[in-house]
């Protein structure tokens, strides 16, 4: 499959203009910045670079959700160009698959797997889609997530956020301190936080403030719900410790200044006045207050909380660690190389895509991930590669990938291939892997502990959906396969597709030796060798 797009030269012009930049105010490339900081911190000798094989898997994993196909790899892997891995990121960088991908993990980011309320998951990764493919800064994404309120159809996937959380005050309030300030407030809802001293009462209810006026609006003329503000209510609260002191606050970002609300003649705060079956529209909305001063570059932590999290997503683990609890008590690991990277990004005009290549591109980011035996390795030196479970969104399309589920759908189509069509078509078939190797809807995103389960094992050892995919069909992994007369051919085949590597001699000839045992049935032994290797540790996680 191809990960090429028209916009390459697009986005090669935009390299072009950020290389020159740097050059103008006399920086280095952001990779070898962050190489430096690294460097400076590292008390022992970091891991060697990881061989091409390791590498190929892994960018195309954290750049487009997928493991490469055959061809690819073998592409990449004979490429013996000095330059081949720049080439790669920056293809990948530029192909619907980047889209698609950020669109999974921003997806689960901010909507923790909810099911579908008012806006259906179609309209909101579209929206998300469209987003990523046209590298829209980062503080304009989040601005209209938390400024749309439903009413225009244009921007009505964006209030998904609001909307499917039925714009209660509290939910907004704990997900938007976590995912836009990296500051897990839960425990402070009641009190100040028992572990953790900096996370104060006062901090959540200032957030709270500017959202505690909206409300869930059912519009009965379109037969939709929108999110409505009044123009009226403030925060008051008592510690569960002090339950007769009640406590009052306006709207402020924690450590921010409280913001003061315009003084309006009775009855001039609304724009249109609430009426039975209308919604109110104020002049004064603190929800937008909130959504320009939350990513604006005034507020520091918005730009932390971001690099954070995509440093998190890029090399299995956050610079703060975990991603949600930035406090004085769980410091960043490396803080210097965490004020360059929130400077850097501030300075890219919020440029994702650009974070993400300054990352990948990095020594620290193309470690191997092999530990010296014998040998501990902090993994808050990020001295060797970490080991990362895929997310469920991954791993299912990684085995369509494996398996050749996707290339017998894209053959089958003939001259007309059409690669979106194929992934929408095979959207539906990502579900059972997300009920089953993803967090409950609800629950904080991207579990950081991996934990395999009953019901996981049994889906993997006697569900019909992976012994489907294996099935012979013209194009897919055991029909190539299954045409190799050649033992080691058809070795080199299975793991070359399904673990982006070229087997050992002692797996080769495990190979051979079990399709000699199994001659009477080749096509079932076929799928039981592509089985474990799909089934195996080394296939579940980037590494």
């Amino acid at each position: 499959m191809s990960h090429l797009r028209p916009m390459w030269f697009a986005w090669l012009a935009c390299l072009v203009w950020s290389a020159l930049t740097n050059l103008a105010h006399g920086q280095a490339p952001l990779y070898q910045r962050i190489d430096q900081h690294i460097q400076k911190a590292q008390k022992e000798s970091p891991a060697p670079r990881s061989g091409d094989a390791e590498f190929v898997r892994r960018i195309y994993l954290n750049l487009t959700g997928i493991v490469p196909s055959a061809d690819e790899a073998r592409a990449f892997l004979a490429d013996k160009t000095a330059d081949k891995r720049v080439k790669l990121i920056d293809r990948l960088l530029a192909s619907d698959g980047y889209a698609r991908h950020m669109t999974d993990l921003f997806d689960v980011l901010l909507m923790d797997r909810r099911h579908d309320k008012h806006v259906n998951r179609p309209q909101w990764r579209t929206f998300l889609q469209t987003s990523f493919a046209k590298d829209k800064p980062y503080d304009l994404l989040v601005r209209e997530i938390l400024s749309a309120d439903g009413s225009d159809p244009k921007s009505r996937a964006a209030a998904k956020f609001y909307l499917d959380r039925n714009a209660e005050p509290n939910v907004v309030t704990k997900d938007i301190s976590r995912l836009f300030l990296g500051m897990n407030l839960n425990c402070a809802q009641c009190h100040d936080h028992p572990l953790v001293e900096a996370y104060k009462q006062d901090f959540y209810y200032g957030v709270m403030a500017f959202v505690n006026r909206g409300y869930l609006f059912a519009d009965k003329g379109t037969k939709m719900s929108v999110y409505a503000e009044k123009a009226e209510g403030d925060v008051t609260f008592q510690s569960v410790f002090v339950p007769k002191v009640t406590k009052n606050t306006g709207p402020r970002l924690p450590d921010g200044k409280e913001v003061k609300d315009p003084k309006f003649d009775k009855g001039q705060a609304y724009v249109a006045p609430v009426a039975k079956g209308q919604r109110g529209i104020p002049k004064y909305s603190r929800r937008a207050i909130l959504a320009q001063q939350i990513t604006s570059k005034d507020n520091p932590r918005f730009a932390r909380a971001a690099v954070n999290r995509l440093w998190f997503f890029m090399m299995g683990r956050g610079i703060v660690d975990p991603v949600e609890y930035d406090h004085p008590a769980n410091p960043p690991s490396h803080p210097e190389l965490l004020q360059m990277l929130s400077e850097e990004f501030v300075a890219s005009k919020y440029n994702v895509k650009a974070m993400i290549r300054g990352i990948v591109m990095s020594e620290t980011y193309q470690r191997t991930s092999e530990t010296p035996k014998g040998k501990e390795v902090d993994p808050k030196a990020f001295a060797v590669a970490s080991l990362k479970a895929m997310t469920p969104e991954q791993f299912a399309r990684s085995m369509m990938q494996a398996t050749g589920l996707i290339d017998a759908d894209l053959k089958a189509q003939g001259k007309k291939r059409n690669e979106p069509a194929v992934y929408a078509k095979l959207s539906a078939q990502v579900a059972p892997f997300v009920k089953l190797f993803g967090a409950q809807p609800g629950d904080a995103a991207f579990a950081q502990d991996f934990e395999a389960t009953l019901d996981q094992t049994l889906f993997l050892t006697n569900g019909a959906t992976l012994r489907t995919w294996l099935a012979p069909r013209p194009g897919n992994l055991t029909a190539r396969a299954g045409a190799l007369k050649d033992d080691s051919q058809v070795a080199d085949e299975l793991y070359l597709t399904i673990l982006t590597r070229t087997p050992t001699a002692e797996e080769r000839k495990e190979v051979a030796d079990y399709l000699t045992r199994q001659q009477a049935n080749r096509a079932a032994a076929l799928q039981d060798l592509a089985w474990a290797l799909l089934t195996s540790a080394e296939f579940r996680f980037n590494h």
